[in-house]
């Protein structure tokens, strides 16, 4: 490399000015150890040239010597070694270093960068890395030490990929130094064995890109996302970097031309900006082409890629106010498209990154995108945690904004992080780990939802609300007996949308709670699966008693049969083994009297009788069937019962509904509060119950709750006790119960068939005109 010189200064002697000529790279050498000297600085070795000059321009006050010095024992170790590609093995730990200059790491973390295979790959220990630089290089070194086969066999390496999660938990940069490793390995991949390249290339899929994705380092995820879909799909690789090409090769006639003009626009507005072209990486271009080709146009045709497909425009201004500014002169110059805008500059996403995003239509109808940030928001998108500085140095605190607003948390230990370290203490096998860390990464994005109070929930997309109410904690998890999203009461297994509002109902301190078994076929979290498996482990469901001796003036009831979970409960006369339903409109449950109803694909639709549907089934000519239960049989899920309680409205009095039905041991599946009229409220609710025999103290319990006058099932009333036999006047739990004689016949009072009425099913069977309050 040749530089022309300058004139000679003014006190050259020898008269006229004359220009020098080239100067060899030797003389070049001498000229920059004579400058050095001169500067009282001690010379640098010409191989680390480089990475000092990248390190100047974000660290001018760096320590040089221990750049060096870090340099010639990283180079005396490796003397001798060479990499698959033949070259020096120290050209890796040098090229890994340049790569973490350039994202502006500090110098602590290019000392461990340099000394990082040291003590993996030569004689050199950890005691002598700490007796040398420190004990923070030392932990950063052996943060990325990859644990040996020999002791660890076929689970070396994921649990070296546990060992450096667990010292990134304490220092991030541990993993900053990994992903600078792999993408340099990555680099020369083309090296490897097809076997070996395959097998690296999806660990750093599953693993790796992720986790960069989480610390925010885009210029690094976007060059490993092009190297690994150059590796596993070579093909569709070239087909879309054939695309790339023809695109480049042609003038830019939209996005060029449109950046100019809003460059003219921001400066007639006196917005000071810098505004860019941005080009999609390889992998962004083909998952437009995918969604394009997904989508049908009006001829019925796979879209074509559009020339704003292939970048967006970017906007870097100075301060925050001014990307409020620039995103004004937008909306007013051109025409917004709706949905388009998100702003995370005042919500950030999980990973940090900070922008606003919108999108304009240009003349002729094409479609632009627009990214507007500002200088130190740009720095943290480009290089996520790696901008915040070194964690352990002074002056390299993050600013208050910018912490983990859910657990307080410095983001250079970003909460998803500390998150992720809480199961994986609870995960000792290898393989499950390793299963349990590649399905959490693998998610396609995260979510943002909001509490009643203003905290921030990070959860994946899919996450329900049991995992947020365990993300809040695990006792508030365990004590969960409902949830509101966006004001509304939603069963737990709802799946959370991002920007939704999420308030959790726990059970009143020292009442009996806990999950339930059926809240793991709906929990997305690895914290909130193991913080249920666990608690479901110590509290094994009780088993049934049953009781041998009268009570009150009813018989004796008979043993129990053994309950069969998962069998049909109802048989159909005459029709063995026809599949059954039971109906969702009246609920039945044992033992109500049954009316089935033939429906396609040859099942019976078993609902109460005198169910209005049932009877209008009957009425298009349907033939009703004769249906009896099993004893001792029961659904998968167990009888899911409609009930609706009347009450006096008052403050938490769905919460105390909620939590009484919880401590009975029974699921809420869903819940709806209709608007008070003359202070009265009816509260509807759908729960799950575990038996048939669980119906009558459910009821009971929510009776207790104050303001609660009424507890019924919906359906038909049932005919007056008197008109009935004796036996069915002496029905159980599932009975429909006749109407409250005392109830004014006002049609502003809705009438109601429970259990403060001439309920056999709850006082004990009492005669026409009698009363019977609940049992206790």
């Amino acid at each position: 490399m040749a530089i022309e010189a300058g004139p000679i200064g003014a006190g050259q002697h020898g008269g006229a000015r004359r220009p020098l000529g080239r100067l060899s790279r030797s003389a070049l050498s001498r000229a920059g150890r004579a400058a050095l000297l001169a500067t009282d600085r001690a010379p640098v070795p010409d191989a680390i040239e480089p990475i000092v000059q990248a390190h100047r321009r974000h660290h001018p006050q760096a320590d040089l010597a221990l750049l060096s010095r870090a340099y010639r024992l990283a180079e005396e170790s490796h003397r001798g070694q060479t990499r698959k590609s033949g070259e020096p093995f120290i050209t890796h730990p040098l090229a890994v270093t340049m790569i973490l200059a350039q994202l502006g790491a500090g110098t602590t973390t290019l000392v461990a960068s340099l000394l990082h295979d040291t003590v993996e790959d030569t004689e050199v220990t950890l005691d002598q890395v700490s007796a040398d630089f420190g004990p923070e290089v030392a932990y950063l070194v052996d943060g990325v030490t990859k644990l040996e086969k020999v002791d660890f066999g076929a689970a070396a390496e994921a649990e070296t990929f546990r060992k450096m999660l667990v010292a990134t938990g304490d220092d991030v940069r541990v993993m900053v130094i990994k992903l600078a490793d792999r993408l340099h390995n990555m680099r020369t991949i083309r090296h490897m064995k097809p076997a070996s390249r395959v097998r690296i290339a999806k660990v750093t899929r599953d693993v790796l890109i992720p986790i960069a994705e989480r610390l925010g380092i885009q210029v690094l995820k976007a060059e490993l996302e092009d190297i690994v879909f150059a590796t596993l799909h070579p093909e569709e690789y070239a087909r879309t970097g054939a695309v790339l090409t023809a695109h480049e090769q042609r003038p830019d006639e939209l996005l060029a031309p449109f950046a100019e003009t809003l460059r003219r626009q921001l400066a007639e507005a006196g917005i000071a900006a810098e505004v860019t072209v941005r080009p999609r990486h390889c992998v962004s271009v083909h998952r437009v082409l995918l969604k394009r080709a997904a989508a049908a146009g009006a001829d019925g045709l796979p879209q074509a890629l559009q020339p704003a497909d292939f970048g967006r425009v970017l906007v870097v201004v100075d301060e925050n106010a001014d990307c409020y500014a620039v995103l004004g002169e937008l909306h007013t110059c051109w025409t917004p498209l709706p949905g388009e805008f998100k702003d995370f500059v005042a919500a950030p996403k999980f990973n940090l990154y900070q922008s606003l995003h919108t999108a304009v239509q240009l003349p002729g109808g094409a479609v632009a995108e627009v990214l507007v940030r500002t200088r130190a928001m740009h720095r943290v998108a480009e290089t996520g945690v790696v901008a915040l500085g070194d964690p352990h140095q002074p002056g390299s605190e993050p600013a208050p904004a910018a912490r983990d607003e859910l657990d307080g948390t410095d983001p250079a230990r970003p909460g998803w992080l500390s998150r992720l370290l809480a199961w994986q203490q609870e995960t000792p096998d290898p393989d499950t780990f390793w299963s349990t860390l590649t399905a959490t990464l693998s998610d396609d994005g995260e979510i943002t939802a909001v509490t009643e109070n203003g905290d921030r929930l990070h959860l994946p997309v899919g996450a329900s609300c049991v995992d947020a109410a365990y993300l809040l904690g695990e006792q508030t998890g365990h004590r969960c007996v409902g949830v509101r999203v966006n004001g509304r009461l939603s069963a737990l297994s709802t799946a959370l949308r991002d920007g939704d509002v999420v308030a959790v109902l726990t059970a009143p301190a020292g009442e009996p709670s806990g999950p339930a078994a059926e809240w793991l076929e709906h929990v997305r979290t690895p914290a909130a699966r193991l913080a249920i498996e666990r608690w479901l482990a110590e509290h094994p469901a009780p088993v049934p008693v049953v009781e041998t001796g009268p009570s009150d003036d009813r018989p004796a009831p008979q043993a129990a049969p053994a309950v069969v979970r998962g069998r049909a409960p109802v048989a159909v006369h005459g029709r063995p083994d026809t599949p059954v339903r039971l109906a969702r409109c009246c609920t039945p449950v044992p033992p109500d009297a049954l009316t089935g109803y033939p429906i396609r694909g040859g099942a019976v639709a078993v609902h109460r009788t005198g169910c209005p549907v049932g009877d209008r089934l009957r009425a298009d000519g349907r033939s009703p069937l004769s249906l009896a239960w099993i004893p001792g049989a029961e659904p998968p899920n167990g009888y899911r019962v409609a009930l609706h309680a009347e009450a006096l409205t008052r403050p938490r009095l769905l919460a105390d509904l909620t939590a009484a039905i919880s401590a009975e041991g029974v699921g809420i599946f869903s819940a709806d509060v209709e608007p008070p009229r003359e202070l009265r409220v009816r509260h509807s609710y759908t729960i799950e119950l575990p038996g048939a025999e669980a119906l009558p103290a459910v009821m009971r319990a929510m009776l207790r709750v104050p303001g609660v006058y009424d507890v019924y099932r919906p359906g038909p009333p049932a005919e007056d006790p008197a008109d009935r036999p004796a036996a069915a006047a002496d029905a159980s739990p599932g009975a429909s119960a006749g109407r409250n004689e005392d109830d004014p016949a006002d049609p502003g009072v809705r009438p109601s068939w429970g259990m403060h009425g001439r309920s056999a099913a709850f006082t004990g069977g009492s005669g026409a005109g009698g009363h019977g309050g609940p049992q206790g």
